[in-house]
Formats: structure tokens, C-alpha cells, sequence
């Protein structure tokens, strides 16, 4: 997971907003459209982003389509030290 953290946040163009995405999860759960507008960005920007973030099992969905909540997954929560650090180094950069 610590790998795909890296990858994810510190290794691609949007891991900034994979950064808010997630910090805004750890918030409360929402769905794309509430994510969209509290971050102040584009529906089909998060969707991407929420996308990624699913396949590597740090975001799961519940609900139907439309109204589809995304909720940090457990395997994120055991590696939410990772992601402290990570994000940590990134501000430093």
C-alpha cells in the first residue's frame, strides 16, 4: 500500500487533488457531485481521481449509482501513517 500511496500522491500530475479527495473523505463520505463542489472541481476531474483511487483500494463506493458515497476503505486506515508522511514530504518539497 505504502507504494501505491507514493505512486498516487507524490508520483503522478493530480496527487494534490488526490490529496483533497481524501482529506475531505476523512471528513465525512460523499459522493462525486459533493466532492466536486466543496473542492472546487470539475465533476469528471474527480471521477477520475476517484477512480484511480478505488483501483488501488484506498476509496470504496456504497449506494446506487447516482447517489453513490465514496468512504475511505479499511486497508487505507492501516496505512494512514504512510499517508501522513508522504503528504508531509510533499509540503516540504
Amino acid at each position: 500500500m505504502e507504494q501505491a500511496l507514493w505512486y498516487l500522491l507524490a508520483g503522478t500530475r493530480g496527487g494534490q487533488n488526490r490529496v483533497r479527495i481524501i482529506d475531505s473523505l476523512d471528513d465525512r463520505p460523499k459522493n462525486a457531485n459533493r466532492l466536486s463542489e466543496s473542492l472546487e472541481l470539475d465533476y469528471k476531474t474527480v471521477r477520475h481521481h476517484i477512480d484511480m483511487l478505488q483501483e488501488y483500494g484506498i476509496v470504496e463506493s456504497g449506494g446506487n449509482d447516482y447517489g453513490e458515497m465514496y468512504f475511505l476503505t479499511d486497508r487505507f486506515e492501516k496505512n494512514r501513517d504512510s499517508f501522513e508522511e508522504i503528504t508531509q514530504e510533499m509540503e516540504e518539497m
